[in-house]
């Protein structure tokens, strides 16, 4: 079980297979050797400390051997809701099935298993305060423990590491393994990223999606991470680099300001190191939650951004880069008006610079990642998308032809560009709404 709104790709029918299996094992708990810099080059140390786990792990597959492309991508599973959800798989899984990957998620967290008050409630939902997997379905899941967040790093990579050979992917070769994870999974992988992969060399690359600034702590024994007292009391902290392991960082408007705070943590790319900022993108979108919009009950239509399009072109540039060295193109940043708190807009109302996409280029709404007035701590993470006003519209575009040939030439720009892949550009083209300027 895994909580999504958006079930993606029929598997079966794509020639893939879904199973659930029982991870177990001893973990070790981490601590600092000295101070946890905001460059990020700090060194971890094993504290000595261990504990028993046993937990879930969810892994879709090609079933055909031939099929695979040789790499694993293995997502942190995010419990900001309370329980476990994958939204990098929502993002990717047309990527990831089209291309032959195979994908496991990993319930590396207290929350996810034991249960507890999410980071962000649902409106009109009942699940306040969750039980974890084995509360859900004890028949199925009461043989899960987790020991604390204390171990979460180590459960992540003991797992993944040990999916190599296990039944699980059985008949597959894998030649790398890709870490992903989304808002909560994304801070816990930088704190991965810079203090255990340097001592694990567990991972090949990591696509580390709507991080905030600062990165998680080392957890405790016996209880979850408190994300939001993370973000507030933590140091906005970068990726170090000399880590010699390649590094995708996809961020939204939403993430660098805001209680999320990433702009502080802001970097240069490197040899290793780069970082996507979508315009008109925000933090969780319509893509994500899909039919269940109106359960947020938000002030207004939540964003409507392509940002999936642009996660797709990340992983797969991710692969190339840990696979051959092929390093994927450097993004502009978003520009940040004076002050520094806040983003500088064009004439439509949309973000200026980062990585464009046709809905930003050739637009017929103004999307944003920021909360709408009056947002619920949800809704704050879903931005917003405003349709222009007619007269605007008359202005950008003579006809509803003049709008496509605007809107074809801003696809073919994004993904000769890099940022979105050919392969994705008769969907992309299908979501121009010349209906808005039919005229």
């Amino acid at each position: 079980m895994l909580l999504a709104a958006v079930s993606g790709p029929d598997l079966a029918a794509n020639g893939y297979s879904e199973e659930e299996y029982l991870a177990t094992g001893t973990a070790t708990s981490f601590r600092a050797a000295g101070p946890l810099t905001a460059e990020g080059r700090f060194d971890l140390e094993l504290s000595g400390e261990t504990a028993e786990f046993a937990t879930r792990v969810v892994v879709r597959r090609p079933i055909d051997p031939d099929a695979f492309n040789g790499t694993l991508v293995v997502e942190w599973l995010n419990v900001s809701s309370g329980r476990d959800a994958a939204p990098d798989y929502t993002y990717l899984a047309r990527e990831l099935i089209r291309s032959g990957y195979a994908w496991a998620g990993v319930s590396a967290q207290w929350a996810g298993v034991e249960g507890g008050n999410p980071t962000i409630a649902v409106p009109n939902s009942a699940d306040r305060a969750l039980t974890g997997l084995a509360g859900i379905d004890p028949k199925r899941y009461g043989d899960l423990h987790h020991p604390g967040d204390a171990f979460c790093y180590d459960i992540f990579g003991q797992v993944a590491h040990g999916l190599e050979t296990s039944p699980a992917l059985a008949g597959l070769t894998v030649v790398r393994k890709l870490a992903v994870g989304e808002s909560q999974a994304a801070i816990a992988l930088s704190m991965y990223y810079n203090g255990i992969q340097p001592l694990s060399n567990t991972f090949d690359g990591f696509l580390i999606h709507s991080r905030g600034g600062a990165v998680a702590p080392l957890g405790t024994a016996g209880t979850g991470i408190a994300l939001r007292a993370a973000l507030r009391e933590g140091t906005p902290t970068r990726l170090r680099d000399d880590v010699a392991v390649p590094a995708i960082v996809v961020q939204t408007e939403t993430d660098l300001f805001g209680h999320l705070a990433y702009y502080p943590a802001r970097q240069e790319d490197s040899d290793y190191f780069r970082l996507w900022e979508i315009a008109g993108a925000a933090h969780a979108d319509k893509f994500q939650i899909g039919p269940f919009e109106s359960i947020l009950e938000c002030p207004l239509p939540v964003n409507r951004g392509q940002q999936s399009f642009v996660v797709r072109a990340a992983l797969r540039a991710l692969d190339r880069w840990a696979s051959d060295g092929q390093r994927p193109p450097s993004a502009p940043r978003m520009q940040v008006v004076a002050g520094e708190t806040e983003f500088a807009l064009d004439d439509n109302g949309n973000v200026v610079g980062g990585v464009r996409t046709p809905a930003v280029d050739a637009p017929t709404t103004i999307l944003s990642g920021a909360p709408a007035p009056g947002a619920s701590p949800i809704c704050a993470l879903f931005g917003t998308t405003t349709p222009l006003p007619e007269a605007r519209l008359r202005a950008l575009y003579a006809s509803a032809a003049a709008y496509l040939a605007r809107y074809r030439a801003a696809v073919d720009a994004a993904i000769a560009a890099g940022f979105v892949l050919a392969d994705d550009r008769a969907e992309l083209l299908a979501e121009a709404q010349p209906d808005l300027v039919s005229w």
